[in-house]
Order: C-alpha cells, then structure tokens, then sequence
C-alpha cells in the first residue's frame, strides 16, 4: 500500500477513536481525572517534600527587584524568546495587586541571565495577557479592565513589534466572526500542529473557557470550544488554566479550584481543542494557585506549581509525566522564599504565577518572588543524563 495512502487511513482511525473516546467520557461524565499522580508523590494531609530534590543544575536570575521609589508590587510574570532575545513581561503597581494603576512592563534579555530595565508597555488599568510569537513580528496580549464594570471583568488587546521595542497601537483581540475578544486572555496559548490552544475568562465576570484559532497570527479566528464550566458566583469554579499534550495525542487542560478543594482540576479534549470533557478534581494537590503546564521537545508532559493542601506558596516544583500522562516525579525549583520587604494588598510570600518557556535545551520558568520581584529559573531537561 502507498506510504500516504497508509498514513491517511492511519489518520482517519485515530481521528475516529479520538471522538468516540471522547464521547464515552461525555457520556459518562468523565469522572476519572485525565492523568495521574504516583503513588505517595505527595503527602494528603501537609505539605510534604519527603523525597523531593532540588533539580540538579538549577540557576535563578533576578529580573527586577522592587526598591524604594519604584513600583512594589510586581506579579504575572510571562516569558518568550523573539528573534534570539528574551522578552519577560509583567503586571506592576504602587502598592496593592489590582488596584487602578495596574500596567503592564517588560525586560528584555540576550542570555535570560541580565536583564534591562522595565520599559511600559501600557497605560493604566492592564494585565498580563502573555506573549505570541508570530514569526515576524511579537505579539504582546495586554488585558483590558474597564472601570466600573459590574461584575468585574475584562477584555483582550494587543499591541505587536517587528523589533521587540518599538511597538504597534492597541487593537483588539478577535473572534472568527469578527467581533472583539471580550474576556481576558490566560497567560500562556501553546501551538499543536497548526493550531493555538489557550483560555480565557469571558465577561459577565470571568467564566472560562477553552479557545482555539488556526491563524497564526494569534490575533484573529478565535473560536470558543465545547465546554461546561462550573459556575461560581461571578466567576467559574475553574480557573487560570494551562494545557499540556497527553502521550495518546489528547489534551489536557489543568486549572485552579476557586472552591478550595486544594486539587488541581482538569478537563480532556480528543479533537484538538474544539470539544473537552467536564472539568474534574484530580490527585494532584494545589495552593488554589496559577500553574503551568506544557511538554518538553521529546513529549514529556510538566506541571509546575505551589502544591497544597492549604495556601501556601513557600514550595515551587517541577513535577513530570515520562509516560505521558502519570506525574510520578518531582522537583524543588524554589522553597524558603525571603520575607517579604513591603506591604500592601494581597502580597503573598512565596513564590506565585509559574510561567514557562522551552527551548531545544532548557526550561526557563518565571514567576514573582512575594509579588515583589520578578525571578527566572533555568534547567537542562532531560535530568537524568545531569545525574549519571
């Protein structure tokens, strides 16, 4: 048989199994968590890092470190490399986490080890969106929070650069048909084949949901996938999610539990993102915290988070699937966080909001060191040639 005729038909089964399999998790009601946690990985009933290492080769760089007569507060921490430069973004303020004068920053770095000076990148009212790189140009997402709108809520724009510094108007993000994304955007849309799969929190409030275009600009097309949240008074239970790529092809999407089960919420999708299962609690314990999610060059699915079973995020880690689709390692990235050095609303010590970038050879992770300083981790994957 013809090699391409073969694989077409190879293409058509999996499709199809893909689907069914999909519908029998739909039909009954995917009550088992999308992936697993091995056994005694971690403890239930504290916080536990019996057995854990500090991933060997680890190395931390400070972005920014807030000072007197700068912004304190610094949170919502993105990376993307564009052009052989990093680019790390974030959400600063006076003082207080979302307060009016929230805008958005970045650091540019040729090395992710020294890092420039923060330059804005918007004017008041703004979150972090997270970053897209086109190709030719990179693509800022800059969310939007109207004042005095009841629930609160928000709306994704962006502004795009051909250089990394000089930077376009904003302009809204769109939908397929045309009309104006009206939610914001999650942190980190991640490319399978030649589809982007992300999130966002959709007005009245923030309601989530899966979101999915086929153009790469990552600008336009976006269409709202199949998908049944929990509500939960202005918001939904799920929240800030992330996606990684199981071994059998399926996706999954991890999100936080608002309702403080301190478990890590999931849902599947078996078609690319058009149509996911009921989120359900998984074993994986949370700090009701942003994670991230995603896979390195040779498949291996990663977590990264404050694991619970209470808010606390004084233990970042670095948890793998080798398998595909069971997290039976894990790794400190970063615990003993300093004391805190200034007050204000919701300064959480520890270390808060993962987001990772991979390359062909490392993970770089950055996230907010007691939503005071902007921190990146970087390490070689895989771990164990490090270990031999």
């Amino acid at each position: 048989m013809d090699n391409r005729i073969h694989s077409a038909h190879c293409g058509v089964f999996m499709t199809l199994a893909l689907q069914i399999a999909l519908l029998l998790a739909v039909a009954c009601g995917q009550r088992q968590a999308p992936y697993g946690v091995g056994e005694g990985l971690f403890g239930r009933d504290s916080l536990s890092t019996a057995g854990f290492e500090v991933y060997p080769g680890a190395e931390t760089f400070t972005v920014f470190r807030a000072e007197e007569e700068m912004d304190l507060y610094a949170n919502g921490a993105v990376l993307a490399k564009f052009q052989g430069r990093f680019y790390c973004m974030w959400q600063a303020s006076e003082r207080d986490e979302d307060s009016p004068d929230t805008h958005l920053v970045y650091a540019v770095s040729d090395d992710a080890e020294h890092w420039s000076a923060p330059m804005d990148l918007s004017g008041q009212g703004c979150t972090s969106g997270g970053w897209w790189n086109a190709g030719d140009s990179l693509v800022a997402y800059v969310n939007v929070w109207p004042e005095g709108l009841v629930p609160r809520g928000g709306e994704a724009w962006y502004r795009a650069s051909a250089d990394g510094l000089e930077w376009s108007p904003m302009r809204p993000v769109r939908m397929a048909d045309g009309r104006p994304l009206a939610g914001v955007l999650e942190q980190d849309p991640h490319r399978f084949g030649n589809r982007i799969v992300g999130a966002a929190h959709f007005q009245p409030g923030l309601q989530v949901r899966p979101l999915f275009t086929d153009r790469p600009d990552g600008v336009t097309g976006w269409v709202k996938a199949a998908f049944e949240a929990t509500p939960s008074k202005t918001q939904t239970r799920e929240l800030e999610p992330s996606v990684f790529r199981r071994k059998d092809g399926a996706l999954v999407m991890v999100f936080r539990d608002q309702e403080s089960s301190f478990r890590k919420l999931a849902a599947v999708s078996y078609d690319r993102g058009e149509t996911w299962s009921k989120a359900v609690e998984t074993a994986f314990p949370d700090s009701r915290s942003k994670q991230c999610a995603g896979n390195f060059p040779d498949g291996t699915p990663f977590l990264i988070g404050n694991p619970g079973p209470r808010k606390d995020r004084s233990l970042l880690i670095l948890a793998t699937a080798s398998d595909g689709e069971t997290f039976a390692e894990a790794w400190i990235l970063r615990d003993n966080p300093p004391e805190r050095r200034f007050e204000g609303k919701a300064k959480t010590q520890g270390y808060s909001y993962p987001k990772a970038y991979v390359d062909e050879d490392f993970l770089y992770v950055a996230y907010s060191v007691n939503k005071e300083e902007i921190a990146v981790t970087r390490l070689k994957w895989p771990i164990r040639p490090a270990m031999e």
